[in-house]
């Protein structure tokens, strides 16, 4: 982090050090180079978007640290508008909170009740955005489920074809084994009478198939593998 005024007095130095010898000049000096623009690429494999310069400094002195952001960010988006209690401990029942998204946009969420358990293990979490009524659903990790979770699909893993969208499997087009194109529908989804196909991202072959007609899936769930 660099030397204090006057250097760090010598009894102190030795007792850290012992037998190493202290770096002298600039730390940062005596470090391989770096290729900023390669690992704006690299990054791009689990941000799926160009990185900020501000974001690869970051990402190349915490690495670690950096990828768990970024996968808390990417299953919840920004949270850091909530306050640091609420963050940690959550809102308690009829308790409101302000929450600044943007310049001049705010918004007043007032946190109501949760409800039973599901067999999956989730909860109905019931709250005012605004004024209005409004609940979502999430896992409760201290249950344990009485069905068993599918598989999720790793945004950050290119094999993986994930469900968009809740909803029940209609029509499965290909089978293990096939050869695919870049475009070509792989399956069907339904929900509310509304069907969305999914299709291949890029030319691959079908590895495993994990669902079929009539299969009932949540958003993000493992629908197949491609190699």
């Amino acid at each position: 982090m660099g030397q204090p005024p006057g250097g760090f007095p010598k009894r102190v130095r030795q007792r850290i050090l012992r037998d190493k010898e202290p770096v002298k000049g600039r730390p940062g000096a005596s470090l391989p180079p770096v290729d900023f623009k390669q690992t704006a690429a690299e990054m791009v494999g689990f941000l799926h978007r160009t990185p900020e310069h501000s974001e690869v400094l970051s990402y190349l002195l915490y690495p670690k640290v950096f990828e768990e952001f970024a996968a808390h960010e990417r299953d919840y988006s920004d949270t850091s508008g909530l306050s640091t209690p609420v963050f940690l401990c959550g809102a308690v029942p009829g308790e409101e909170i302000s929450i600044d998204i943007e310049a001049g946009k705010t918004l007043i969420v007032k946190f109501l009740t949760v409800g039973d358990p599901h067999a999956d293990g989730s909860r109905s979490v019931f709250f005012e955005l605004n004024g209005q009524p409004r609940d979502v659903k999430v896992i409760d990790r201290s249950l344990e489920p009485e069905a068993k979770p599918g598989l999720k699909a790793d945004p950050a893993n290119p094999c993986h074809v994930g469900a968009n969208m809740p909803g029940m499997v209609v029509t499965v087009a290909v089978q293990p084994g096939d050869r695919v194109a870049k475009g070509q529908k792989l399956l069907t989804l339904e929900a509310m009478k509304m069907q969305t196909n999914i299709s291949a991202d890029r030319n691959a072959k079908v590895d495993q198939l994990l669902v079929k007609p009539g299969t009932q899936v949540e958003t993000g769930d493992l629908l197949m593998t491609l190699v």
